[in-house]
């Protein structure tokens, strides 16, 4: 019973159960579907080396607002695709490179 009441308290406090994962944007060719790449660091059972794993995860992204290079949140949803499982939640650093190459098309035009 306690157990109950403390799941509906976490749900209530705006906690969600679902899984979140950050990772750097690697593709943004698909139309409202990003591909975001996160790594894993882990100690290795045996010699405790870091070892880094990553893999990479389809982000669904209604405005099409990330771009590549970008550090994002993705967070675990319904399944809207054969690959996509997971949902674009914030943005949490934009790349320097988008920034630059956005500078240079204004440079370009004003001429």
């Amino acid at each position: 019973m306690a157990d109950a009441q403390q799941e509906v308290q976490t749900q209530a406090a705006g906690q969600s159960r679902r899984n979140e994962k950050v990772g750097q944007v690697v593709s943004t060719k698909m139309q409202k579907t990003i591909v975001v790449e996160v790594e894993m660091r882990k100690a290795h059972s045996k010699y405790k080396r870091i070892v880094r794993n990553s893999k990479k995860f389809y982000a669904h992204d209604a405005e099409n607002s990330a771009r590549v290079g970008d550090m994002v949140r993705i967070r675990e949803t319904r399944p809207l695709s054969k690959l996509k499982r997971w949902n674009l939640e914030e943005i949490i650093r934009r790349s320097a490179l988008t920034d630059q190459e956005a500078g240079t098309d204004v440079e370009v035009a004003g001429q």
